[in-house]
């Protein structure tokens, strides 16, 4: 009967040393992967999306009757984004009352900004010419997603608001 000797070891028995080594190195894999999907995520979405949520509710039933009083005008407004050349858009809006006459007079301005973040957001004035077209050329434009909010006043009160969603090619 051969017996071992008690200071050889097998190289593939598994001991202490060894379960706490494969125990230290998978939680290491984890907290690594966590830190770095921590800071993509805080990186590209600060979080934010009202300042003030109080603010935002008690606005609520405003934003409704805005809404409603804007459904009863009947306007037909419809607004495009198209790239010119480079990194330059050109902003159209047009518009016409429920009877289908151009609709002159008004103050219209649109607003591109970011669906992930605030830091690119452009807010511009469209200048009105006859026929109810409304038109702006905005520089430095980025290819990607972007929200195109318009909104018209007159008198001072805002009268119509719509939020679109485009996609900007190179």
């Amino acid at each position: 009967m051969a017996m071992t000797h008690p200071n050889l070891s097998d190289p593939k028995a598994i001991t202490g040393k060894t379960v706490l080594a494969w125990l230290l190195g998978f939680f290491a894999v984890v907290f690594t992967a966590n830190a770095i999907f921590i800071y993509f995520a805080l990186g590209s979405f600060p979080g934010v999306a009202v300042e003030s949520s109080y603010k935002a509710s008690q606005a609520y039933n405003e934003d409704i009757a805005a809404a409603k009083a804007q459904l009863a005008l009947g306007w037909q407004i419809d607004g495009d984004v198209q790239r010119l050349t480079g990194t330059e858009v050109m902003i159209e809006v047009f518009a016409k009352d429920a009877k289908g006459n151009n609709l002159n007079g008004l103050l219209f301005t649109a607003r591109l900004t970011r669906p992930a973040n605030d830091l690119s957001d452009i807010t511009v004035p469209l200048n009105g010419t006859s026929g109810g077209l409304y038109t702006a050329q905005v520089p430095n434009i980025a290819a990607g997603n972007w929200n195109l909010e318009i909104e018209a006043e007159r008198d001072g009160r805002r009268v119509f608001r719509s939020q679109n969603r485009v996609f900007l090619k190179d």
